[in-house]
């Protein structure tokens, strides 16, 4: 993880790491300058200068800048179309009406915004828009200093008035205005600083967090989709245990994810249990490093992420101190599954991702009834088949929930899971698990009982199912057996009988 605050560089240290972040500078702007320099010289020939400016120019002092690049320019929206026309292989224009223009050309991709010198109401977030005409009151609205940086590219001038460079070195989130202002402005910065956090290891400087603290309420001003947009970065950040504990700690969580907040239950000095907050922060990096094993160049999964924080959620409402000194949370994967699904409605998520977290959830524990593998193939058909298109992620979920201080039992769970991976291999390479369907399909159904498509079809085709899932395979007699047991026993009077 990049250096806090906390470690405290010496000056020359300190002034290392900043020749050094200049040289990584140099080094990413040469790798793109046949774009951004072509770019730069029509603008300079039409008497506008075009920064390089924000989060390009931070993750070119840190040695990862892409191929999306935002500039900033004195031109307004309308004479940087034209600059843009005739040069660029595409371009959009669906954030005009905020200044910014989007282009690709050659394998990148430019947005180019107009200088801003926004007011806000500080009643929504939304600011009154107003173009400025110098780079320096356009770097003053910005959120932080790191992001707060632009370099001229005609004349390679590089521009920090606000400290971003040493910030970069030291890996510290500061504000270019006070903390107070710039969030009092827009609220979501709190959050995205607490993404920073997760994305790049960065740590806010005290004040930015007694800031966030103190305006925690204020996140009320901010659209639930807005909030979920930042969520989801966070978590799929390179760092997101810590981005959860600064939302945590700061209290933001009590306005985005009260729960996990919740999960941070007293430990009755009587009825040891361990803290399920942490818990789950170590399920989430367990389960993420799970993730980078199977797949190191993936991208992050979102669904696995949510999932592992949220695992648990449903122990504080089920919590219950039993005679002798123990604690149970009966059902609390049921319980869980519900508040998961709720939360993550509210907060606008997909129904798709909404569906597979609360899956997962609700399925997370069912292992534990594994023991030392006394399921019988029927349970597992059923493990494999709940499961579906989830069981690579729940495999992910259930070893990383395997935590406990007694490495001798947690290397039994694992062994245990072992086992259940085995077998679950061995049935489905005999029956073809991830095809499981009823022996009989529907049209033989109709064309045996002699039904009309109706509900009653649906009906004999889950009973089917379920015997298939019991028995494994039938032959064709044998299901046609089954059927007919069952028509009877629904009073459906079979043709030919």
């Amino acid at each position: 993880m990049a250096p806090s605050t906390r470690d405290a560089p010496d000056e020359t240290d300190l002034r290392a790491r900043e020749r050094e972040a200049q040289r990584n500078a140099v080094v990413e702007l040469v790798k793109v300058a046949p774009v951004a320099e072509e770019l730069a010289a029509r603008f300079e020939a039409a008497g506008h200068r075009l920064y390089l400016v924000g989060g390009s120019v931070r993750d070119a002092l840190l040695g990862r800048l892409g191929t999306d690049l935002d500039f900033t320019t004195a031109a307004r929206p309308h004479q940087v179309r034209e600059l843009l026309e005739g040069w660029a292989e595409t371009i959009w224009d669906t954030g005009i009406e905020f200044g910014t223009l989007g282009a690709y050309r050659r394998g990148t991709t430019v947005e180019i915004t107009t200088f801003r010198a926004d007011s806000y109401d500080r009643v929504g977030r939304n600011p009154e828009v107003a173009f400025g005409d110098t780079v320096e009151g356009d770097l003053l609205r910005r959120d932080f200093t790191v992001n707060a940086m632009a370099v001229e590219l005609g004349r390679r001038e590089f521009v920090d008035l606000h400290g971003g460079l040493e910030d970069v070195a030291r890996a510290r989130l500061d504000t270019p205005a006070t903390p107070q202002e710039s969030f009092a402005d827009d609220p979501l910065r709190m959050l995205r600083a607490a993404r920073f956090a997760a994305q790049l290891g960065f740590e806010p400087a005290d004040r930015v967090l007694a800031a966030m603290r103190e305006m925690a309420g204020e996140l009320a001003r901010i659209t639930p989709e807005r909030i979920q947009a930042e969520l989801a970065k966070l978590l799929c950040g390179r760092f997101p245990r810590r981005g959860v504990e600064l939302l945590v700690d700061t209290g933001l969580a009590e306005h985005v994810l009260p729960e996990v907040s919740a999960m941070r239950l007293e430990i009755d000095e009587h009825h040891q249990h361990k803290d399920v907050y942490e818990h789950s922060l170590v399920v989430l990096e367990q389960a993420i490093d799970l993730e980078r094993a199977a797949d190191p160049d993936g991208e992050p999964d979102l669904v696995l992420r949510l999932a592992a924080l949220l695992h648990d959620i449903g122990k504080p409402g089920t919590r219950r101190f039993e005679p002798g000194g123990g604690v149970s949370f009966h059902h609390h994967e049921v319980v869980g599954a519900k508040m998961a699904r709720k939360r993550l409605r509210a907060l606008r998520f997909s129904k798709e991702v909404v569906s597979q977290v609360c899956d997962l959830v609700y399925l997370h524990l069912r292992f534990h009834g594994y023991g030392e593998g006394q399921w019988t193939d029927s349970a597992v058909r059923r493990y494999v088949t709940d499961a579906g298109p989830l069981l690579p992620r729940l495999h992910k979920l259930v070893r990383a929930d395997c935590t406990t201080r007694n490495r001798r039992k947690a290397n039994a769970l694992q062994r245990s899971y072992d086992d259940l991976e085995e077998r679950i291999a061995r049935i489905a390479a005999e029956e073809d698990l991830a095809k499981v369907r009823p022996d009989l399909d529907g049209n033989e159904i109709m064309r045996l009982l002699g039904l009309a498509p109706g509900p009653q079809v649906g009906q004999a085709w889950k009973h089917l199912k379920d015997v298939r899932l019991d028995r494994g395979p039938m032959a064709h007699e044998e299901a046609v057996a089954e059927l007919h047991r069952w028509a009877a026993e629904q009073g459906i009077e079979v043709p030919g009988d």
